[in-house]
This record gives structure tokens, C-alpha cells and sequence, in this order.
């Protein structure tokens, strides 16, 4: 494989810097993985250069382009008709409110009633129009000859087609100074001429900041795609800093983690020693100011004649111990026994009474 097949540092950049600019879909690409597949970094700018930065490539980008302005001028002449359609509903509908509220010329009448009249039948026209085309049974019955038939007078057309283009044009003028004082409400106190003025230039000014509104976009755009590759970069980053704080805490903190704690332990039992020490002093100093020698002595004396009768009370205990154990050896025959003594023994204390109160009476 030749040398020059391979990119250099200097080129990587610069085959990175070409891929991911605007001549190509932004891709998360880094210089050492362009560095480590030449012949992809050679393919990517292959394709850079019949792709767009849409991804398409640049026959279609082209037809495409194409296309769309076709549809804006379709779209324009649409927009033109829908425009001039509304603008005459609403002329219908402010001379309905105005026969509510006002008393109308009769020109006025005969105007709107044969523009509604015009505007009626030419939309039935246009309904029964894709019938006839498509040899289906026209609606009800009816022809556009029909229909044609209902056309207002030829004079009354002549004169209401004069009269529109004004009312249209002071409707468009009415519309137009109405979004330029939502642009601009400062516009609201400006004289009619310098109204116009600003309306014919009102359209090169949105354009304009349509155009700035969609550089923003794009910007913005930019900024989120190089955000994307700063955060890719930064958690790249931020994996190798755990690792080097993993590969500190094993290698510095786990060694010392015993030695620590071996120090610790012994720190703590001195600690704990003293501290009984501590309390073993002050116990020996409130009993030496609470109690004298001679009291001390007294204490003891008392404390070894307490002793000397509790290890004779133990001992006659243990006798006494001894007896019952040799008086459980005989059993049931001891019980019965006993039961014998203890009534013998009453009898003996009753007669005793009898005789002493017989002593007393005599």
C-alpha cells in the first residue's frame, strides 16, 4: 500500500473540516477516527462532492429546486384569486351590516346585489363544471346554461365591474395599513401617503426579516450541531477523568486503607482507656471527699461482720439443704408423715389452750 494512500494529521483536519461543513449531513466524526480509516475519509469526500448538506444529491437538490419554485408560483396565483375571493365576501358581509344600521343609496343596493349575484352563479358554474367533464348526470338537473340564464343584465355588470376594482383596491389599502400598524404601531399617526409609502416597502422589509429569522435558524442550527460534538467531546472526557480517579482510589487510597484504619483502631482504644481512667480518677476523688478514714474504717468493720453472717446464713442454708434432700429420699412416706406431725401437733397446742383456759376458770 502506498504512503500517499494514508491521510496526515494536517489532512485529517482538513477532510474533517470539509465533511462536516455545510457541503455534507452533519456527522459525528473525530480526527483519529479519519485517521484510522483513509479510504473512508476518501469516500466521504467523494460523496461530498454530489451530495448537499441536505443529503441529496445535487441533481435532485436541483430538480427539487426546481420544483418548489413552481410550487411558490402556483401558490402565488392561488393566493392572488383567494385574496380577491375573500375580499368581495367581505364586501357582501359589511353591506349586510350596513343595512342593519344605515339607509343605503339604491346604487349601492344594485351594486352589491349584482355582485352577489355574479359571484352566486359563478360558483354554482364552477360545481357543475368536473361533471360535465367526467359525463357524470349534471347536479339536479341543472346546465350552466342554466345557470348563465341568472347572470345579471350586461349594464348592471359593466357598472358593478367599474365600481369593484375601487372598493377592492380601498379594502386591499384598508388591509394593508392595518399590517402596517401591527408591524409598526408608530405607523398608526402617519398621514395616508406616508402610509403608502412604507406599504410599498413593507414587503422588501419582511422578506428581510424572514430572511434574518431563517439565518437565525440556520445558525442556531450550526450552534446545536457543534454543541452535540462538544458534548460528545466533553463525555469522552469526562469517562477518561473517572478512570484516571478509579485507577488513583485503587492504586493510593485501597493501599493506605488498612494501615489507616490499623491507626484509627489504636487511636480510638487509648482514647477509651483514658477516658476510663479519667473516670476511675474522679470516682476515687468523690469517695476521698465524701467519706473520711475513720468512716472508711467504720464501713469496712461493718462491711466484714455483713460478710461474716451471710457466710453463715449460706452455711446453715446448705445444712438445711441437706436435711430436705435426705427427707426427699423417703418420698410419699415422709409426706404422710408429716401430714400426721402437723395434725398431732395442733391437737396438742388445742388441748394446751383447753387446759389453760380450764386453769383460768378454776
Amino acid at each position: 500500500m502506498a504512503s500517499g494512500d494514508f491521510c496526515s494529521p494536517g489532512q485529517g483536519m482538513e477532510i474533517l473540516q470539509q465533511v462536516c461543513s455545510k457541503q455534507f449531513p452533519p456527522c459525528n466524526l473525530r480526527e483519529e477516527d479519519l485517521l484510522q480509516n483513509p479510504y473512508f475519509s476518501k469516500l466521504l469526500l467523494s460523496l461530498s462532492q454530489h451530495m448537499d448538506e441536505s443529503g441529496l444529491s445535487l441533481l435532485l437538490a436541483k430538480e427539487q429546486a426546481q420544483a418548489w419554485k413552481e410550487i411558490r408560483l402556483h401558490k402565488t396565483t392561488w393566493l392572488r384569486s383567494e385574496i380577491l375571493q375573500r375580499v368581495i365576501q367581505e364586501l357582501l358581509v359589511d353591506y349586510y351590516v350596513k343595512t342593519q344600521d344605515t339607509n343605503l343609496t339604491s346604487e349601492d343596493k344594485k351594486f352589491h346585489e349584482t355582485l352577489e349575484q355574479r359571484l352566486l352563479v359563478t360558483e354554482l358554474t364552477h360545481l357543475l363544471g368536473p361533471s360535465q367533464e367526467k359525463e357524470i348526470p349534471p347536479l339536479l338537473g341543472l346546465e350552466k346554461a342554466d345557470l348563465l340564464e341568472l347572470m345579471p343584465p350586461s349594464e348592471d355588470f359593466v357598472q358593478m365591474k367599474a365600481r369593484l376594482q375601487l372598493e377592492v383596491e380601498e379594502q386591499l389599502k384598508r388591509k394593508c395599513f392595518t399590517l402596517l400598524c401591527y408591524h409598526d404601531p408608530n405607523s398608526d399617526a402617519d398621514s395616508e401617503t406616508l402610509k403608502a409609502a412604507k406599504v410599498w416597502k413593507l414587503a422588501e422589509v419582511l422578506v428581510g426579516e424572514k430572511q434574518q429569522c431563517q439565518d437565525a435558524k440556520n445558525q442556531q442550527k450550526e450552534q446545536l450541531v457543534l454543541l452535540e460534538k462538544k458534548s460528545a467531546t466533553y463525555s469522552q472526557v469526562l469517562l477518561r477523568c473517572l478512570a484516571l480517579l478509579q485507577r488513583l482510589l485503587q492504586e493510593h487510597r485501597l493501599k493506605t486503607q488498612s494501615e489507616l484504619d490499623r491507626i484509627n483502631a489504636q487511636y480510638l482504644e487509648i482514647k477509651c482507656s483514658a477516658m476510663i481512667l479519667k473516670l476511675r480518677m474522679e470516682e476515687l476523688k468523690i469517695l476521698s471527699d465524701t467519706y473520711t478514714a475513720e468512716k472508711v474504717e467504720v464501713h469496712r468493720l461493718i462491711r466484714d461482720r455483713l460478710e461474716g453472717a451471710i457466710r453463715l446464713q449460706e452455711q446453715d442454708m446448705e445444712k438445711s439443704r441437706q436435711v430436705l434432700n435426705t427427707y426427699e429420699v423417703l418420698g410419699e412416706e415422709f409426706d404422710r408423715l408429716v401430714k400426721e406431725y402437723t395434725q398431732l401437733k395442733q391437737a396438742t397446742e388445742n388441748k394446751r389452750w383447753a387446759l389453760q383456759e380450764f386453769n383460768k376458770a378454776y
